[in-house]
């Protein structure tokens, strides 16, 4: 079942079916169809550029309140979405309607035609279109995946205002490569020369791959720092420091006052990023407030340790509390499961395993609590469905109930907390 109007889901399932791989790392393609529909991206505002492996979502978020706490305004584009693919694309601070996504989609469409396009590619083109026909100070453009061949990178020098790296770990390697120095250059090609870029705190190697790569591309790179404690945060985690501090190191090279930097990292909010759940229906099944309920898009090895540290409280003292932990968690089967577990499973009380729902290359519940199983612990538990996992945490002494693993469970956990349905058979793109 969709949740999408059908005119937007049928030009969706249309993009999906015309290349037969969901993933294909080019830029001709893109940069035909974009010929053709008159060069959308030269007529864009200025665009701020962010690749990494984890925190591209929230440092987006921090930047953009903090562009809109300065009085000014930004489009968005960022993927995957939870639910509803209008997320993707943002028009000066709001989800773009059903009826002008409709229209960027018809277009590229008829520019396209049958052409062997990428999912990915063609919506990009769309949000392009979206973004070049509505005023806006700031373009902030996520990748999709890497950095050097993905879509968003088409843009040339003087379209970029600021290139953005944040957290860089292992994943995607059978597209980027198994190492995290390969991984590194793939991000790095973002870098353009004359654009200023900044990084966020990384592992030695990678900083110095990225001081390389900055070099050898033409451009300078700065390391910006973590914002100190005492200065409030409106997404949770002490991990979150690191990102707020990428986003304000770009607001004051964009010459944004430190009054607005502030105010707009404290007013940041970004779905499934430690989001707080406080009603709902699975908020019911949980126990209707006996737990606090938190939702996370967290999917790798990084990702789970930065969590892991929250809980321990390590770095900023943003510690998510002494108290009893329950995951429910779910993944996709091209991701690292064990890494993911592995920080995570010494804090557990009580842990369960579901398939996510509606996800085309989720796990089964068995093979994810099998993770779990091979990392020493052998109580996880596994459920048939988000509801009945909530239910079995929902009798036991009060704490923290955690749900991650994916944005396509969190996208899945959102749609059935409102009510709705899951997407059926949702792809990974």
């Amino acid at each position: 079942m969709s949740l999408e109007p059908a005119g937007v889901q049928t030009a969706l399932d249309r993009f999906l079916a015309l290349h037969p791989k969901l993933i294909d790392l080019s830029l001709d393609r893109l940069d035909a169809l974009l010929e053709d529909l008159g060069r959308p991206e030269l007529s864009m505002p200025p665009a701020i550029h962010v690749a990494g492996t984890n925190g591209k979502g929230s440092t987006l978020a921090f930047l953009k309140a903090i562009i809109e706490a300065s009085g000014k305004t930004a489009h968005v584009y960022s993927s995957p979405h939870l639910v509803r693919f209008a997320e993707r694309i943002q028009l000066r601070g709001q989800t773009i309607s059903d009826d002008r996504l409709l229209d960027v989609l018809t277009r590229v469409q008829g520019a396209n035609g049958d052409q062997p396009g990428t999912f990915f590619e063609l919506t990009t083109a769309a949000a392009f279109l979206a973004f070049s026909e509505t005023p806006a100070d700031f373009v902030l453009l996520e990748t999709g995946l890497g950095g050097r061949l993905d879509a968003t990178n088409i843009l040339p020098p003087d379209a970029v205002a600021l290139s953005l790296i944040s957290r860089i770990g292992i994943d995607h390697q059978h597209f980027l490569g198994d190492g995290i120095e390969a991984i590194t250059r793939e991000k790095a090609g973002i870098f353009k020369p004359g654009v200023r870029a900044f990084f966020a705190p990384q592992q030695e190697a990678v900083r110095t791959i990225l001081l390389e790569e900055a070099d050898r591309r033409g451009t300078r790179a700065i390391p910006a720092r973590p914002i100190e404690a005492g200065v409030t945060l409106g997404l949770p985690g002490g991990f979150q420091r690191d990102n707020a501090g990428l986003a304000a190191a770009a607001a004051a090279a964009l010459g944004i006052d430190e009054a607005s930097i502030l105010a707009g990292l404290a007013q940041a909010q970004w779905a499934a990023r430690l989001s707080l759940i406080t009603s709902g229906a699975l908020w019911q099944a949980a126990g209707a407030g006996r737990h606090e309920l938190r939702l996370d898009g967290a999917h790798n090895a990084d990702a789970g340790e930065a969590i892991a540290a929250s809980l321990r409280g390590d770095g900023a003292g943003d510690s998510l509390g002494d108290r009893p932990l329950y995951l429910l968690y779910g993944l996709l089967e091209t991701k690292d499961a064990q890494g993911f577990l592995a920080p995570l499973l010494p804090h557990l009380a009580q842990a369960c395993a579901v398939q996510i729902p509606g996800a085309a290359a989720s796990l089964s519940a068995g093979d994810a609590a099998a993770a779990a199983s091979a990392l020493g612990r052998d109580d996880v538990t596994q459920a048939d469905s988000l509801q009945a996992g909530l239910k079995s945490f929902a009798d036991a002494p009060p704490g923290l109930v955690l749900v991650c693993g994916s944005l396509y469970l969190a996208g899945a956990f959102l749609a059935e907390n409102q009510g709705m349905a899951t997407t059926a058979n949702r792809e990974a793109v």
